[in-house]
């Protein structure tokens, strides 16, 4: 009888985010608007940062799966994840700001808790870091 072998953690932890950052990427490509009302006035051309953030998504998404590209696909998924912080901070503060808020701390205080998870989870799972998982070699009797 043959023992089943189930994926290593970080394999199943790169199928979620890739799928994710796929996901957003799509949304970001074919329906922008409400990512354009969440962009910081201060960032230029937001129309094309929009599109652009679209297409890292993808790439880095696509990225994850090749042995090649898995480490640069990660920091590059990190370093998204940092870049758009100011955009999740607006959502928040806009939402929050508004005389009826349509979604309220119960989502915008654990996303904005959640955005290190993010930069952490993309560079573990592009496998940059073992960082806490990492094994420690067994020490001498």
């Amino acid at each position: 009888m043959k023992t089943r072998r189930w994926p290593e953690p970080r394999t199943v932890a790169r199928a979620i985010l890739a799928a994710a950052f796929f996901a957003a990427g799509v949304l970001h490509l074919l329906t922008p608007g409400p990512f354009l009302g969440i962009t910081p006035a201060w960032v230029p051309w937001p129309a094309e940062v929009i599109r652009l953030t679209g297409v890292a998504e993808l790439f880095g998404a696509v990225g994850l799966y090749s042995p090649r590209l898995r480490r640069a696909a990660g920091m590059g998924l990190a370093l998204y994840a940092v870049c758009v912080f100011p955009a999740n901070i607006k959502h928040a503060i806009d939402d929050l700001g508004a005389a009826q808020p349509v979604l309220g701390w119960v989502y915008h205080g654990p996303r904005l808790l959640f955005q290190p998870v993010i930069v952490w989870w993309s560079l573990w799972a592009g496998a940059v870091i073992d960082w806490p998982f990492r094994r420690r070699p067994a020490s001498p009797a």
